[in-house]
């Protein structure tokens, strides 16, 4: 791998075949972006399995909220179970309780079940009621591989700030800079020490249009 790590998102085989070409280091894999990315379908990590190299980080996350219910860990549970066999390298998950802060118990729990594998802890921590308390949290926690952040709910533009006080903290290497990312903010990011970026909307045309290896590679340049 380059110095930096470039994460695409990818809904399907198409998607994962065009960000390898394009110069990707590793996948983000989910479905229903209308919902900001679920669970996808083991059947989709194994036909990507077929076809590109690249290591799959898939989505466990079973509604558009970041609340676990003892049904909804069981779930995911199973699913992070068959997703393993069909091909996953690793997982992205991450849960805050009803007052906002990291629900501990329900992170620990999906972190168990998918031991050893590594995983991702998700924007949740964006979400956090108190965002510096909540990477006190996460940062910490066993296998973690990155923390996919924008650094506040509105995106990296809004972010930059939060960010910079968490490379400051030292917490750059977890660091993966996504949700609103823009190749403005690349630059900066790099100088703060953030190396590692995660894209989705910007390497496609909409979510209904498959990835673009040309705008994959134009990140990828970019980054590096």
């Amino acid at each position: 791998m380059t110095g930096s790590l470039l994460e695409v998102i990818a809904l399907d085989a198409r998607d994962a075949v065009a960000a390898e070409e394009g110069g990707a280091d590793r996948l983000e894999i989910v479905a229903d972006m209308a919902s900001d990315g679920l669970t996808p379908a083991a059947e989709t990590v194994a036909e990507i399995s077929k076809v590109c190299a690249l290591p799959q980080m898939v989505m466990l996350r079973a509604d558009p909220t970041f609340l676990a219910t003892p049904e909804s860990l069981e779930g995911l549970r199973r699913d992070a179970k068959a997703l393993a066999e069909a091909g996953a390298a690793g997982f992205v998950f991450g849960f805050l309780d009803a007052e906002g802060g990291v629900d501990l118990a329900a992170t620990e729990a999906m972190i168990h079940a998918v031991a050893p594998l590594p995983w991702t802890f998700h924007r949740a921590v964006d979400h956090a009621a108190d965002v510096q308390a909540g990477w006190r949290a996460v940062r910490l926690l066993p296998n973690l591989a990155t923390v996919l952040t924008s650094g506040a709910p509105g995106g990296v533009g809004d972010g930059l700030p939060v960010l910079k006080t968490r490379c400051e903290a030292g917490d750059g290497p977890l660091i993966m800079a996504g949700g609103g990312l823009r190749p403005a903010h690349v630059p900066v990011l790099l100088e703060y020490g953030v190396r590692a970026f995660h894209v989705g909307s910007a390497v496609r045309a909409s979510w209904s249009d498959p990835v673009d290896p040309f705008l994959v590679r134009r990140w990828r340049t970019l980054i590096d």
